[in-house]
């Protein structure tokens, strides 16, 4: 079959809920993927940062056949020999004392938000159902309707409602904003440290030491959610870092698998994480052996092959290289290691016609928004293959 063929199959049977560009992806290696007629393409959105370390990497694919041979799942019913490892390993990486794993990102961010609020109830005494957790207006948390009711986007809220109490929204990098917000009732501040949906946004320089400073005057946890700027994306192993923050609760996840399994975790120190009492929380696939054995792997390759260091060091030069080129159509280039947004003017006529015109010259990015054009290649990626991607990049940028 060709790709038509298959594009066909799905618009008839599959759900319209995403608007993919036209091509039929077959098998991936590394930064490249290759679609059904075998044209190669050099992947700038890396499954949402799911591939920081690259497509099928070989340790990845290696721990995870190994696993599958031996126990794919047991429940929590009963323990693994894969899940104390990978508790341990993770905790060793981040700093963080405990962890609690489960499977999307969206399920991570769901544990956080109970977390916070046991937290409010037991330790901080809010009365009862009455905690508030303040958010930023452009966050993007996951599509659940607890998470959707704190969205400020209304395309992600019509027709779902009623909505989830409890959550305040404030100006995102506005510190007098999130100043005004806090009340006695306030139990958490949880925010993306770059907003990725949104544009690939950076909030201005210490705003996130001014919300971590907020939350410790006010006895309020502060969590960041780092599923796609965590694991190396910004040339950090979390975003957070740039401003030399340690918020008190972290959601991972996408990279945590290196992209071979849905993997997320909460992060956070023995005194909080620990509320959880047994039956309270949970899933049946959540730190299965199967995905704990991936997960180590995706943590090693992180590790031993100082991605994050690549990223901080690409990411630079990308930028730089991407601040040269003299596009009429550019109003801002913005972002931290490989985590960058392009964003047109809006007389450029959106950013999708761009991504299409990459995609037919052999770069898949995608567009965010109406205007923004993401930069999120694996972190394995070298110098050589951004000098190839570069005119390309410039090439279609110029066009009118």
């Amino acid at each position: 079959m060709k790709s038509t063929d298959y594009i066909a199959i799905e618009d008839e049977y599959g759900a319209h809920n995403y608007h993919p560009l036209d091509v039929v992806i077959e098998r991936g290696e590394g930064v490249w993927v290759y679609d059904i007629e075998g044209n190669r393409y050099l992947d700038c959105l890396s499954a949402y940062s799911a591939l920081n370390q690259g497509h099928v990497h070989p340790a990845i694919l290696s721990a995870l056949i190994e696993q599958a041979k031996k126990v794919t799942i047991t429940s929590r019913a009963f323990r693994n020999a894969q899940l104390p490892l990978f508790y341990k390993e993770l905790s060793d990486m981040t700093g963080y004392e405990m962890s609690l794993p489960m499977n999307s990102g969206a399920e991570a961010v769901e544990t956080a938000l109970k977390l916070v609020r046991k937290w409010a109830y037991t330790v901080k005494h809010i009365p009862h159902y009455q905690c508030e957790i303040i958010v930023a207006d452009g966050n993007f948390h996951g599509r659940t309707i607890s998470i959707v009711s704190f969205s400020s986007d209304t395309f992600y809220k019509n027709e779902f409602g009623p909505f989830t109490p409890g959550f305040i929204n404030v100006k995102y990098g506005d510190i007098s904003s999130l100043q005004a917000a806090v009340t006695p009732n306030t139990a958490a501040v949880m925010l993306e440290p770059i907003q990725g949906e949104a544009g690939v946004v950076l909030p201005p320089e210490g705003y996130l030491r001014q919300v971590k400073d907020i939350c410790d005057q006010n006895n309020i946890l502060f969590v960041a959610d780092e599923i796609q700027t965590g694991l190396g994306r910004t040339g950090k192993l979390f975003a957070s870092q740039h401003e030399d923050v340690r918020p008190d609760i972290v959601i991972i996840g996408k990279a945590l698998s290196g992209g071979f399994y849905p993997v997320s975790a909460v992060l956070a120190d023995r005194d909080i994480m620990s509320l959880f009492l047994p039956g309270e929380h949970g899933s049946t696939f959540g730190g299965n052996p199967l995905g704990a054995a991936v997960a180590r792997a995706a943590l090693r390759v992180i590790r031993d092959e100082k991605l994050v260091e690549n990223s901080e060091k690409m990411g630079t030069y990308f930028k730089e290289h991407l601040e040269e080129i003299p596009s009429s159509h550019i109003k801002e280039i913005r972002g931290k290691g490989l985590f960058i947004g392009v964003e047109l003017k809006p007389e450029a006529r959106g950013a999708r016609r761009f991504c299409e015109a990459m995609k037919e010259k052999g770069i898949l990015a995608k567009e965010t928004h109406e205007n923004v054009i993401r930069f999120a290649p694996p972190l394995i990626i070298d110098q050589k293959t951004i000098d190839w991607a570069l005119p390309i990049i410039a090439e279609t940028l110029m066009m009118p």
